[in-house]
């Protein structure tokens, strides 16, 4: 097959979930000279293009199923708490530590929900009112975009 680079296919599945998980249309890592995109188009499938200096570029398709699990109304709710930056969520101090706020627990104004990291900096994201947690939308490590919901507190 000539110069193909080949990607560990784990690797692309996991990148075609954060797809999933975040709404996001498309994801790219570049290694040197080796580049991996994987892209989705109308929430059937995304594509991964490998191009090497001097050789055609190379698409594999790979599976993408179902829409994200945050649903529109989640960024309409009222209670929503949502990201004030494109980063990387977490819902613990630490790994291994208790998480800031589970569902069903009481939050009062100000208190850390979670973090966000964005550019090697951790910022918290606090409870802009009292009320009870009654959804967490995202999970440890995982990717959010600016205004994406990520908590539901009433």
């Amino acid at each position: 097959m000539g110069n193909f680079i080949e990607f560990d296919a784990a690797a692309i599945r996991e990148l075609a979930q954060i797809l999933r998980e975040t709404d996001l249309t498309e994801i790219e890592l570049v290694d040197g000279e080796a580049r991996l995109r994987v892209v989705r188009q109308a929430l059937v499938a995304a594509s991964v293009v490998a191009p090497v200096a001097g050789a055609a570029p190379v698409v594999a398709p790979v599976v993408a199923a179902g829409p994200a699990p945050v649903v529109a109304a989640d960024a309409d709710h009222p209670g929503a708490v949502v990201s004030p930056m494109v980063g990387v969520v977490y819902l613990a101090p630490e790994p291994g530590a208790a998480q800031f706020v589970t569902v069903g627990a009481k939050v009062s104004q100000g208190q850390t929900l979670l973090l966000i990291e964005a550019m090697k900096t951790f910022n918290q994201i606090k409870a802009p009112r009292a009320g009870t947690v009654t959804r967490i939308l995202v999970e440890s490590g995982m990717p959010v975009e600016y205004g994406e919901p990520l908590i539901i507190i009433e």
